[in-house]
């Protein structure tokens, strides 16, 4: 079995590491179907209460 010869340094091992933040895109947002509010994806909108076409947080009352 393959070991390492000599010890990686905490500089080397935390670019590798770091090296995958810029792969990641950013968070998708997008609109409500019922409200058009600004919405995260698979998630009941905060303004109405609603995802995909039904109630399921009963709406604040403003």
């Amino acid at each position: 079995m393959g070991v390492p010869k000599k010890r990686t340094s905490k500089m080397r091992r935390d670019r590798r590491r770091a090296a995958n933040n810029n792969l990641r895109s950013a968070v998708q947002v997008i609109k409500c179907g019922k409200c058009s509010e600004p919405v995260l994806p698979h998630r009941a909108c905060g303004a109405c209460g609603y995802y995909k076409g039904r109630e399921t947080i009963p709406a604040a009352q403003g």
